[in-house]
Protein backbone atom coordinates (compact mmCIF):
# COMPACT_ATOMS: atom_id res chain seq x y z
CA UNK A 1 0.00 0.00 0.00
CA UNK A 2 2.44 2.19 0.67
CA UNK A 3 4.28 1.60 -2.28
CA UNK A 4 1.36 2.11 -4.13
CA UNK A 5 1.84 5.80 -2.90
CA UNK A 6 6.01 5.84 -3.50
CA UNK A 7 5.74 4.78 -7.11
CA UNK A 8 2.80 7.56 -7.81
CA UNK A 9 5.27 10.09 -6.16
CA UNK A 10 8.32 8.91 -7.94
CA UNK A 11 5.90 9.23 -11.26
CA UNK A 12 5.13 12.59 -10.55
CA UNK A 13 8.53 13.49 -9.29
CA UNK A 14 9.95 12.05 -12.85
CA UNK A 15 7.13 14.38 -14.54
CA UNK A 16 8.07 17.04 -13.00
CA UNK A 17 11.98 16.68 -14.42
CA UNK A 18 10.80 15.86 -17.89
CA UNK A 19 8.74 19.08 -17.88
CA UNK A 20 12.48 20.90 -17.01
CA UNK A 21 13.91 18.73 -19.88
CA UNK A 22 11.12 20.67 -22.55
CA UNK A 23 11.30 23.94 -20.58
CA UNK A 24 15.60 23.64 -21.23
CA UNK A 25 15.08 22.93 -24.72
CA UNK A 26 13.53 25.98 -25.18
CA UNK A 27 16.33 28.01 -24.05
CA UNK A 28 18.86 28.57 -26.81
CA UNK A 29 22.39 28.29 -26.64
CA UNK A 30 24.76 29.43 -29.56
CA UNK A 31 23.42 26.53 -31.52
CA UNK A 32 20.61 26.19 -33.95
CA UNK A 33 17.76 23.81 -33.11
CA UNK A 34 14.35 23.26 -34.26
CA UNK A 35 13.38 22.78 -30.86
CA UNK A 36 13.77 26.23 -30.30
CA UNK A 37 10.65 26.72 -32.10
CA UNK A 38 8.51 24.52 -29.87
CA UNK A 39 6.65 27.04 -28.14
CA UNK A 40 5.87 29.22 -31.26
CA UNK A 41 2.29 28.87 -31.76
CA UNK A 42 0.77 30.08 -35.53
CA UNK A 43 -2.34 31.72 -36.15
CA UNK A 44 -3.09 29.43 -38.65
CA UNK A 45 -6.69 29.86 -39.99
CA UNK A 46 -7.66 31.05 -36.41
CA UNK A 47 -7.14 28.53 -34.70
CA UNK A 48 -3.32 28.71 -32.32
CA UNK A 49 -1.15 26.10 -34.31
CA UNK A 50 2.73 24.79 -33.48
CA UNK A 51 4.88 26.35 -35.80
CA UNK A 52 6.26 22.91 -36.24
CA UNK A 53 2.34 21.55 -37.78
CA UNK A 54 2.51 24.17 -40.53
CA UNK A 55 5.90 23.97 -41.96
CA UNK A 56 8.90 21.43 -42.45
CA UNK A 57 11.80 22.81 -39.60
CA UNK A 58 15.44 22.19 -40.63
CA UNK A 59 18.99 23.43 -39.66
CA UNK A 60 20.97 23.52 -42.97
CA UNK A 61 23.75 25.01 -40.64
CA UNK A 62 24.88 25.51 -37.32
CA UNK A 63 23.22 29.28 -36.94
CA UNK A 64 20.20 29.10 -39.50
CA UNK A 65 16.87 27.05 -39.11
CA UNK A 66 14.51 26.88 -42.08
CA UNK A 67 11.04 27.05 -42.07
CA UNK A 68 9.89 26.01 -45.30
CA UNK A 69 5.26 25.92 -44.84
CA UNK A 70 3.34 23.44 -46.36
CA UNK A 71 0.65 26.59 -47.44
CA UNK A 72 2.87 29.45 -49.06
CA UNK A 73 -0.13 32.00 -47.65
CA UNK A 74 1.25 31.39 -44.04
CA UNK A 75 4.90 32.97 -44.74
CA UNK A 76 3.72 36.24 -42.93
CA UNK A 77 1.61 34.41 -40.21
CA UNK A 78 5.50 32.46 -39.23
CA UNK A 79 7.21 35.59 -39.41
CA UNK A 80 5.46 37.24 -37.09
CA UNK A 81 5.14 34.53 -34.85
CA UNK A 82 8.41 34.18 -34.74
CA UNK A 83 8.96 37.74 -34.28
CA UNK A 84 6.39 38.56 -30.75
CA UNK A 85 7.96 34.56 -29.41
CA UNK A 86 10.44 37.16 -27.41
CA UNK A 87 13.45 34.55 -28.54
CA UNK A 88 15.62 37.16 -29.32
CA UNK A 89 15.54 35.87 -33.80
CA UNK A 90 15.12 38.41 -36.42
CA UNK A 91 13.31 35.88 -39.33
CA UNK A 92 13.51 36.71 -43.18
CA UNK A 93 11.91 35.12 -45.75
CA UNK A 94 12.38 34.95 -49.66
CA UNK A 95 8.49 34.00 -50.84
CA UNK A 96 9.32 30.20 -50.11
CA UNK A 97 11.23 29.66 -47.27
CA UNK A 98 11.71 31.69 -44.27
CA UNK A 99 15.01 31.62 -42.92
CA UNK A 100 15.58 32.24 -39.21
CA UNK A 101 19.38 32.71 -38.40
CA UNK A 102 20.16 32.35 -34.54
CA UNK A 103 22.71 35.29 -33.84
CA UNK A 104 25.58 34.97 -31.40
CA UNK A 105 24.69 35.60 -28.04
CA UNK A 106 25.60 38.87 -26.56
CA UNK A 107 26.79 38.78 -22.93
CA UNK A 108 23.66 40.27 -21.28
CA UNK A 109 21.48 37.72 -23.25
CA UNK A 110 23.13 34.92 -21.76
CA UNK A 111 22.83 36.06 -18.59
CA UNK A 112 18.96 36.76 -19.64
CA UNK A 113 19.04 33.31 -20.44
CA UNK A 114 20.60 31.73 -17.69
CA UNK A 115 18.32 34.00 -15.28
CA UNK A 116 15.32 31.99 -17.24
CA UNK A 117 16.86 28.51 -16.36
CA UNK A 118 16.86 29.38 -12.83
CA UNK A 119 13.38 30.16 -12.60
CA UNK A 120 12.69 26.79 -14.36
CA UNK A 121 14.42 24.99 -12.32
CA UNK A 122 13.36 27.04 -9.15
CA UNK A 123 9.44 25.56 -10.69
CA UNK A 124 10.37 22.26 -11.15
CA UNK A 125 11.44 22.12 -7.71
CA UNK A 126 8.24 23.73 -6.25
CA UNK A 127 6.77 20.77 -8.45
CA UNK A 128 8.81 18.30 -6.95
CA UNK A 129 8.34 19.88 -3.27
CA UNK A 130 4.10 19.79 -3.67
CA UNK A 131 4.27 16.56 -5.02
CA UNK A 132 6.22 15.05 -1.64
CA UNK A 133 3.83 17.05 0.64
CA UNK A 134 0.50 15.51 -1.62
CA UNK A 135 2.75 12.08 -0.66
CA UNK A 136 2.73 12.99 2.62
CA UNK A 137 -0.78 14.56 3.29
CA UNK A 138 -1.78 10.43 2.12
CA UNK A 139 0.47 8.36 4.18
CA UNK A 140 -0.88 10.78 7.35
CA UNK A 141 -4.56 10.09 6.33
CA UNK A 142 -3.97 6.32 5.68
CA UNK A 143 -2.42 6.22 9.33
CA UNK A 144 -5.45 8.22 10.55
CA UNK A 145 -7.92 5.96 8.93
CA UNK A 146 -5.53 3.02 10.21
CA UNK A 147 -4.88 1.62 7.57
CA UNK A 148 -0.98 1.34 7.90
CA UNK A 149 1.21 1.59 11.16
CA UNK A 150 2.86 4.49 12.81
CA UNK A 151 6.24 2.67 11.78
CA UNK A 152 5.23 2.17 8.30
CA UNK A 153 4.40 5.92 7.90
CA UNK A 154 7.60 6.49 9.53
CA UNK A 155 9.14 4.50 6.46
CA UNK A 156 7.51 5.83 3.91
CA UNK A 157 7.70 9.52 4.78
CA UNK A 158 11.51 8.63 4.97
CA UNK A 159 11.51 7.31 1.36
CA UNK A 160 9.35 10.05 0.26
CA UNK A 161 12.19 12.55 0.99
CA UNK A 162 14.72 10.53 -0.37
CA UNK A 163 12.76 10.70 -3.48
CA UNK A 164 12.47 14.45 -3.41
CA UNK A 165 16.19 14.50 -2.45
CA UNK A 166 17.29 12.77 -5.01
CA UNK A 167 15.53 14.50 -7.74
CA UNK A 168 15.91 18.50 -6.26
CA UNK A 169 19.64 17.42 -6.35
CA UNK A 170 18.90 15.72 -10.41
CA UNK A 171 16.91 19.35 -10.91
CA UNK A 172 20.31 21.09 -9.75
CA UNK A 173 22.73 19.14 -11.90
CA UNK A 174 20.32 19.73 -15.19
CA UNK A 175 20.44 23.38 -14.14
CA UNK A 176 24.39 23.90 -14.19
CA UNK A 177 24.38 21.61 -17.27
CA UNK A 178 22.52 23.93 -18.50
CA UNK A 179 24.29 27.06 -17.21
CA UNK A 180 27.43 25.82 -18.94
CA UNK A 181 25.88 25.23 -22.02
CA UNK A 182 24.51 29.16 -22.24
CA UNK A 183 27.75 30.45 -21.12
CA UNK A 184 29.85 28.46 -23.39
CA UNK A 185 31.19 30.72 -25.89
Amino acid sequence: MIQDVVKDMQRRMHGAIEALHAEFKTLRTGRAATSMLDGVMIDYYGTPTPLAQVANLSVPESALIVAQPWDKTMIAAIEKAIRTADLGLNPANDGKVVRIPIPQLTEERRKELTKKAHVFAEDARTAVRQVRRDGNDKLKKMLKASEISEDDEKRGLEEIQKLTDKHIDEIGSLLQHKESDIMAV
